[in-house]
């Protein structure tokens, strides 16, 4: 009874040693981006949805110190998708907006509108679907968050799940 008891926990532990990889690839692709808060339209996107939209790419250096190219779509189109106030209508109290991003481990990183409009600033954010031509890895994706202007990558967020538009005055 004790052989049989332990041929069976090591093919368990095979068997998911072998699955892990093919769960967490699903897992990955199955995540779910979403935009919230002082939004027209609500969204929740995942990695084929942000796929079919505009891409673009940016070649960086990482933490690491190696650069790397980042392919994905420039915040400002998902946020204009949802309707935040962007571009023109981006003054008086509207300035006061931010996005509060959060990853998968509760990680958080602010960033005013601003910062995000091309029409206020003179760089692209982008969340990042891709690294060096294949797809995040795991603890990095599905999706990051990539700030090319940035002196520390400190707000590149890893394993973005939401954004959150809100007033920062009560």
């Amino acid at each position: 009874m004790q052989r049989i008891n332990t041929l069976l926990t090591n093919f368990l532990l095979c068997a998911a040693a072998l699955l892990a990889p093919a769960m967490h690839t699903h897992a990955q692709t199955a995540a779910t981006l979403t935009v919230s808060g002082e939004v027209t339209t609500q969204l929740e996107l995942k990695a084929q949805d942000l796929a079919a939209m505009k891409q673009v790419s940016h070649k960086v250096k990482d933490r690491d110190g190696k650069e790397h190219e980042f392919k994905g779509v420039a915040l400002i189109e998902i946020l204009e998708k949802a309707g935040v106030t962007t571009g023109a209508k981006l003054r008086g109290e509207n300035l006061t907006k931010y996005a509060l991003i959060t990853a998968a481990d509760g990680y958080e990183v602010l960033y005013a509108l601003a910062e995000i409009d091309p029409e206020f600033a003179d760089q692209t954010i982008l969340l990042a679907i891709e690294k060096d031509g294949q797809p995040l890895p795991a603890g990095e994706g599905p999706f990051r968050i990539i700030t090319p202007k940035d002196k520390k990558p400190a707000r590149w967020i890893r394993e973005v799940r939401s954004i959150k538009i809100a007033f920062a005055k009560n």
